[in-house]
């Protein structure tokens, strides 16, 4: 048995998200010993939005920063709630850009200052050595998929991006397939809400058909896996063009975008049953799109494995890289192997 602390932040910066795992030998018996998101101060979430502009040295700086935080944020969650002793940290940071065409990617969060402030080995940088052996860096989830929830024939994530896993001739298969809760979010904040509930403010828009058209007519849907999207694909090619409608319409317009885009994939995957998690799976509108779009049956789990099923795939990422062993699969990213990926702090 090992427990493990799983930390997650993810690009809709709703929060840094913390799952404590007791993981068995066999690493599918797990269970949840706690879970907890901590949400962003508008300071820290001002912070982590604005990095990408930042210079070399500002990100150097914010990376020992955020690092304090989040060991800050590790001792207040054990302190509050009952845990056997902590074998291992893996931390997954904060992505600050991920350009892998360019070898280049950026995770904030320093796993020395965790280590030394937490007195715990810490798993951290899980995607620099992927880009460095040619692979997208990403998604980095969908082992974890093969090794926790085997039970269905693909798992799809709708956060920030949505993203899908599946096998394929004893393959894993997985990609990003497009931007989600971090259009969503973008545009329902513009009208004051923190973000659209149960898709209610979209379904009371309108579609723009010459829109939906421009949105789905986006080359990078044409692009073959392996295939990863950062932040820099909303900044450059969704924004830019969607700025010019009102946020109304957008919401509409681009639900059934992204709806469409999430239901063509899983029909390509051949899958049947499909577990979906992530905050979008709250948005009905969202999920009634998809279901147009594919005969797949969606099932959505408990709360717990909804919300924090990415810390929780971190925590046995961190783990099978503590063992040396394989936790990044080549046939998902593009690397030239399967590799053990991640930098280990010791305290």
């Amino acid at each position: 048995m090992s427990v493990v602390l799983g930390l997650m932040s993810g690009t809709s910066l709703d929060g840094l998200d913390l799952c404590c795992v007791r993981f068995a030998k066999n690493y599918k018996d797990f269970q949840i010993l706690a879970a907890q998101t901590i949400p962003y101060s508008l300071a820290w979430k001002s912070k982590l939005e604005n990095a990408f502009f930042g210079t070399t040295t500002e990100i150097d700086a914010l990376d020992i920063e955020y690092g304090i935080f989040l060991a800050e944020q590790i001792t207040d969650f054990t302190n509050t709630h009952s845990l056997p002793h902590i074998d291992l940290i893996a931390s997954h940071g904060h992505t600050v850009f991920h350009q892998p065409e360019g070898g280049i990617t950026k995770q904030i969060g320093s796993g020395e200052e965790i280590a030394k402030l937490t007195g715990i080995q810490v798993i951290y940088d899980y995607r620099t050595q992927d880009v460095a052996l040619g692979g997208q860096g990403a998604p980095l989830v969908p082992i974890g998929d093969r090794i926790l929830f085997n039970d269905y024939d693909a798992c799809l994530n709708m956060g920030g991006f949505a993203n899908v896993s599946f096998d394929k001739q004893n393959k894993r298969i997985a990609y990003d397939i497009g931007a989600c809760n971090l259009i969503l979010n973008h545009f329902a904040q513009k009208l004051g809400y923190e973000y659209d509930d149960q898709g209610l403010i979209a379904l009371g828009g309108t579609c723009d058909k010459s829109l939906l058209k421009e949105l789905n007519n986006i080359d990078y849907y044409d692009f073959n896996p392996p295939k990863s999207l950062a932040r820099e694909f909303a900044e450059s090619k969704l924004l830019p063009l969607l700025s010019t409608y009102d946020e109304k319409t957008v919401l509409h317009t681009y639900t059934k975008h992204i709806g469409f885009q999430i239901g063509v994939s899983l029909t390509k995957s051949k899958a049947t049953k499909c577990l979906v998690t992530g905050g979008g799976v709250y948005n009905c509108f969202l999920m009634d799109q998809v279901q147009k779009h594919t005969g797949c049956f969606l099932e959505i789990p408990n709360h717990t494995i909804v919300e924090y099923k990415e810390a929780l795939v971190f925590a046995l990422l961190g783990l099978l890289r503590n063992e040396n062993k394989i936790n990044v699969l080549s046939s998902v990213t593009g690397a030239t192997r399967d590799h053990s990926s991640g930098r280990i702090a010791k305290p």
